[in-house]
Formats: C-alpha cells, sequence, structure tokens
C-alpha cells in the first residue's frame, strides 16, 4: 500500500474545503479555511501514525523487550519512551462479558489462528459477531442489514499473515476502542456484563478501522443507537482500554503473535 505523498494531502485538503472557494469567481481562496483544514488532515495522520508506534510498542512489551530497547529503537530514552507509553490499560477478561460474547470471542480467535493473523483487529470481531446468532445479529437485522453480508464482507477481509503460534495475540488500537466503546454502553443501560450488540455498536462509533467501513457501507447507524456515544472516565474509555490475548484463552484453540490494523492508514 503505497503511502499518500504532499501532493495527495493537498488535493485531500482542498477536496474537503467546501468553504475555502470565494463565491464570485474571486481569484484567491481562503487561505485560512485551507489552512484549518490542513491542520485537520495533519492531526488525523499523526493520530495514525501514534497508534502504530504505540501497536508496536505493546507488542515489545508483550515479549519480553525492556523499556531500554524500546527507547533505543525508537531514538529516545528509557524515561521518555516510559513516559509516553507505560499508562496501564484496562484489561476485559471474560467474567466481564456476557455468555453470547464469550461464544463470539471463540469464533473471533478462531478466525485469527485459521488466517495465520498476529494481531486481532476490528474486521476479526466483526466477523466473530456475525457468525452465529445473537444480539449483535439481531440488532443488524433490526436495522435492516442482514448479518450474512455482513459476515461476508469482514471474511474477505481477513487476510492470511505467516505467524508463529503464540500464548496471546494483541488485539489492535482500534479494536480496544471498540470494546470500551461497547462497555460504556452497557453501563449505561445498567448491565453488568458487555454483550453483543454492545461491541457491535462499539464497532461503529470508533469510526475508523474496517468494521466501521464495512458497518456504514452496509447502511448501519450506531447514531440511532440509545446507548452514550463516549465512554467513561479515563481508565475505562478507548484511550485506557487494553483487550490481550489472554483474555481469549479458553475461548479458542491456539494462539498467535501481535500485530496492528492498518487498515485506516486497519
Amino acid at each position: 500500500m503505497p503511502l499518500p505523498d504532499l501532493d495527495d494531502l493537498i488535493a485531500e485538503v482542498d477536496r474537503t474545503c467546501a468553504t475555502a472557494h470565494r463565491p464570485g469567481g474571486q481569484e484567491q481562496p481562503d487561505w485560512l479555511e485551507l489552512l484549518t483544514a490542513a491542520a485537520a488532515v495533519s492531526g488525523q495522520l499523526q493520530s495514525l501514525a501514534d497508534d502504530l508506534v504505540e501497536d508496536y510498542v505493546e507488542h515489545c512489551r508483550m515479549h519480553g523487550c525492556s523499556w531500554k530497547d524500546i527507547g533505543t529503537a525508537l531514538g529516545v530514552t528509557r524515561q521518555a519512551v516510559q513516559q509516553r507509553f507505560h499508562a496501564p490499560h484496562k484489561r476485559y477478561g471474560p467474567e466481564v462479558m456476557a455468555e453470547e460474547l464469550r461464544q463470539a470471542m471463540m469464533q473471533v480467535k478462531q478466525a485469527a489462528v485459521q488466517h495465520r493473523n498476529n494481531y486481532i483487529g476490528t474486521e476479526h470481531l466483526l466477523w466473530g459477531l456475525t457468525a452465529e446468532d445473537n444480539g449483535g445479529t439481531r440488532l443488524l437485522a433490526a436495522s435492516g442489514v442482514a448479518a450474512h453480508d455482513i459476515h461476508r464482507a469482514a471474511q474477505a477481509r481477513l487476510g492470511t499473515g505467516a505467524s508463529q503460534a503464540a500464548e496471546r495475540i494483541a488485539w489492535t488500537p482500534y479494536a480496544r476502542k471498540a470494546m470500551a466503546f461497547a462497555e460504556a454502553r452497557s453501563q449505561e443501560a445498567g448491565r453488568d456484563l458487555i454483550d453483543c450488540a454492545d461491541l457491535l455498536v462499539g464497532l461503529a462509533r470508533v469510526g475508523r478501522g474496517v468494521a466501521a467501513r464495512i458497518l456504514t457501507d452496509a447502511g448501519f447507524d450506531a447514531s440511532e443507537d440509545s446507548g452514550p456515544k463516549t465512554p467513561g472516565p479515563e481508565g475505562s474509555g478507548p484511550e485506557g482500554s487494553n483487550l490481550e490475548g489472554s483474555n481469549l484463552e479458553g475461548s479458542g484453540a491456539g494462539g498467535d503473535a501481535a500485530r496492528a490494523e492498518h487498515a485506516p492508514v486497519g
């Protein structure tokens, strides 16, 4: 996948900044409006770049790399890399999941293992959620979206990797964010356990990644859901959440290594 060059980014700014071109055929556009749009595009790219680096830092830690070695790889000190990446992530285990979501997680892990993927991204979560009848597929049906179409679309995005089996499979940043949104929706409804419908809505609300694009293209609108639009306080929100492959132990056979979903770059 070729990365965008400067010309591509300039064209994107011009395309998305509808307010930059003055009425009446004036020769000069509104350069301040274009600057604002350029800053927004730059921020989106920086956010993706930060997610990419954070993902690999997490995998390095999972596989025993020291903070000193990680800092050396990034060209910064151990103290600097710890300060940036050492914030604890919330962990979700099977005990916070409804039985139907635990069953779906078996499918999720199976998809990663069978495709030799060393990560669990939003495409794996969406595939697992739509593998069998559950609250998520019923929510899709109520929205006029066929679950089997979503399942096929997710299947088409599951590429085959070359990973060796590992004890744990790391979750990508967008997959973790989806689970945080799911938890927030469950709590808002006064439920102790996260169910499949919660995670489906969470995937849509992330707004980025493979699953969000599949759901949007299919016409699923999470904004029509009555749950919360943002996660709870720090430590329970998207940026402070973590699901590791150990959460899926006992939910399926085998394991894999680690990577990230980079479709939006996931």
